[in-house]
């Protein structure tokens, strides 16, 4: 008996691929986590003015550098993808291995920047607005460690030739990460 491959992993009924639906399901729900998370600290800041003095002590240097590898890194999924869609398997995975390594390089300089704020005294649980900071950067990060984890596993597989349409959707999933960080660097960072 042949292998065949289940009607279910085709295309929905929208004609659209089930794997990239899929994908904007798992968006839309974090899209009402982060949402809700900034929703909550927009209000909490507005009736809060002491937390720009708060907010005066995060490393705004160490976000702009997190900012640039994350932008940089978006585009090493772009070109991933391009890759792909040329049915170029090495330079697909390459580029993937390059985001991967922009991955690793936000968590160290994340690492550093909690490092030498804890150091400092700036905890979770000093104040309201280190509890939200702590929150919403802990949380993207969880999402940047889960975005390399799956990119590499993708990597894996279209080095050797298989399921290269999975580059595009983990890159959807990527730049999502990305757009949350560009909602999260000014409110933490640059708003004081």
């Amino acid at each position: 008996m042949a292998f065949q491959i289940p009607i279910a992993t085709g295309r929905s009924v929208t004609g659209i691929p089930t794997g990239r639906l899929a994908v904007w399901w798992v968006l839309a729900s974090e899209v009402f986590i982060f949402g809700g998370l900034i929703a909550s600290y927009l209000m909490f800041r507005l009736h809060h003015p002491h937390w720009g003095d708060e907010a005066a002590h995060t490393n705004t240097v160490a976000g702009a550098i997190n900012t640039f590898v994350l932008l940089t890194s978006s585009l090493s999924v772009v070109l991933a993808h391009a890759a792909a869609e040329r049915g170029d398997k090495d330079r697909a995975a390459q580029f993937l291995w390059y985001t991967i390594g922009g991955a690793v390089m936000f968590l160290v300089v994340k690492s550093y920047e909690y490092t030498t704020e804890i150091g400092h005294g700036f905890h979770m649980f000093r104040d309201v607005f280190w509890s939200f900071y702590y929150t919403a950067t802990g949380l993207h990060a969880i999402h940047v460690i889960a975005g390399a984890i799956i990119m590499g596993i993708v990597a894996t597989a279209v080095k050797r030739g298989e399921h290269l349409q999975r580059v595009e959707y983990i890159g959807i999933y990527w730049h999502f990460v990305d757009v949350v960080w560009i909602f999260l660097f000014p409110l933490l960072y640059i708003a004081k």
